[in-house]
């Protein structure tokens, strides 16, 4: 019999709003399912300015951590199989690179290989506002198979914290992956 694990790729980009993809490595772990992390520079540079987390505790949440320039990794080649990519919080230059398959980075060769292959890429594009060129981008990404899923809170479920309201956006992205968790808050009339 073949096992065929779950396993996804975690994008952490320099944009805004890390504690995203921070949340989202410790559902996966809650989850057990296997997590791939590769951190642009620029996320590292944002971790400092918005949380008081060390890198090392952030790769610590991750059960494969993949340096940034490390092209030779597993999660450059189409051959090692996920589940798909999430990059959260995505900024718009990552989704620039993207965009054009010119990837100057593991973080965006791995999305560049998730395309290719048609898998899953889930792009938490956190920028605002956004202008023509930023919109046409999403566009083309999304005729190509990837989703952009921007962090727009969901206020429907009343939530009392910004952490509610991080969870809600995080249950939301995994079911796009078809996983589900106990903390996610649906729609009832």
């Amino acid at each position: 019999m073949i096992n065929n694990p779950k396993r996804l790729i975690i994008g952490i980009s320099g944009a805004s709003g890390i504690v995203y993809g921070i949340r989202l490595l410790e559902f996966l772990r809650e989850l057990e399912i296997e997590s791939h992390l590769v951190m642009s520079k620029a996320a590292a540079v944002t971790a400092g300015i918005e949380t008081k987390l060390k890198i090392s505790e952030i790769n610590n949440l991750a059960d494969i951590v993949h340096k940034v320039d490390d092209i030779g990794a597993s999660i450059a080649s189409g051959s090692f199989k996920t589940s798909g990519m999430l990059v959260v919080p995505c900024s718009v230059k990552t989704m620039s690179e993207i965009n054009t398959g010119v990837t100057s980075s593991l973080l965006t060769r791995a999305a560049d290989v998730v395309l290719k292959e048609r898998r899953k890429l889930v792009l938490m594009v956190r920028e605002t506002p956004l202008h023509l060129g930023h919109l046409k981008t999403m566009t083309s990404l999304t005729e190509m198979g990837a989703i952009i899923s921007p962090p727009v809170p969901a206020l429907y479920t009343n939530p009392a914290t910004i952490d509610e309201m991080i969870d809600q956006t995080i249950c939301r992205l995994l079911d796009l992956f078809d996983i589900e968790t106990t903390k996610i808050k649906r729609w009832k009339s």
